[in-house]
């Protein structure tokens, strides 16, 4: 791997399909100008100074940051890094992260609209007491291996998921699980129900007004499985769709090919959401629990851009 200035790239301790990205001291102090440049109003409402603040991370890196990235996120024996400053100081604060994981996103493709915020991205916490209507916030339920995006008519290729802010945190561990590591994966996929389409709907707090259909399995241009699947929004239509879900949730929580991985304040996750999966363990109880977490998802550019010249064509 080309060694790039000011970044640091080594395989992750537990999974040599996860690189970590450290961005060192030196690049962090040259993105404190460019990215006060920008409050977060003026990135949720003017699009294009998304764009800028990702070009001033990328020039940093002699545009080379952008090509790693995407090799990683696009290449299926990866699709997965963990990106983030060397050292965390008191300029590395929450809005700091917001603009950092905006640039990463906008280095790789176009961010959702994500319904539950209202904006690009949202930022949610993760506390003792919770009222919502979604494993999101439940600090003591396990939060079972899912993709991103399959209750939604926007293709979501890829997400990020940064930690701005963790206090009397014990547990909460992310999880994650690469397709091709996963031991009941030909089994799953090789089950016609899988490819059947499923009925995807969401809860209030999601915002989503509308269901959408599609199957859980699906395959990419080489003929290797793809995944769309989350536990709680999936309605089955009949006993078969709803045993096969069942078995489906019980063979992935089982696996033994998890990684667990504690992700400090400051690190995101990117991670290709067709063959990746994700989840969180439980926290141990703590009243004054307190975690925030971001989230952007989104599709790379190409298709972004095919669509655009699709829609100039017509």
């Amino acid at each position: 791997m080309e060694k790039i200035i000011g970044i640091d790239v080594q395989e992750h301790e537990k999974s040599k399909r996860i690189l970590n990205i450290r961005l060192n001291d030196e690049i962090i102090e040259k993105l404190i100008f460019p990215f006060n440049k920008f409050d977060l109003t003026a990135l949720e409402l003017k699009p294009f100074t998304r764009f800028t603040i990702a070009k001033s991370l990328d020039d940093l890196t002699d545009n080379k940051l952008s090509n790693l990235m995407n090799s990683i996120i696009r290449d299926r024996s990866t699709g997965c890094f963990i990106i983030s400053p060397s050292n965390i100081s008191s300029k590395i604060n929450d809005k700091f992260l917001v603009k950092l994981s905006t640039a990463v996103a906008y280095l790789i493709g176009i961010p959702n609209h994500d319904s539950m915020a209202g904006k690009y991205y949202a930022r949610f916490h993760v506390k003792h007491d919770d009222a919502s209507d979604s494993y999101l916030r439940k600090a003591y339920r396990n939060m079972d291996l899912h993709t991103d995006g399959t209750y939604v008519n926007e293709i979501t290729d890829w997400l990020i998921m940064a930690k701005l802010e963790e206090k009397n945190a014990e547990g909460g561990e992310t999880a994650m699980l690469h397709l091709d590591e996963w031991e009941y994966c030909d089994e799953m996929y090789n089950d016609p129900i899988g490819k059947q389409d499923f009925v995807w709907g969401s809860p209030k707090s999601k915002n989503v007004n509308y269901k959408i259909k599609h199957p859980v399995f699906s395959a990419d241009i080489n003929g290797k499985p793809e995944i769309s699947y989350i536990d709680q929004f999936p309605e089955p239509k009949n006993m078969q769709q709803g045993n096969f879900l069942q078995k489906l949730s019980d063979c992935l929580e089982k696996s033994e090919n998890k990684i667990i991985t504690k992700l400090p304040v400051g690190q995101a996750i990117v991670a290709n959401n067709y063959f990746w999966l994700h989840g969180r363990k439980p926290f141990v109880k703590n009243e004054l629990l307190s975690r925030e977490l971001l989230r952007i998802r989104g599709q790379f550019f190409e298709r972004w851009y095919l669509s655009i010249q699709l829609k100039i064509d017509q």
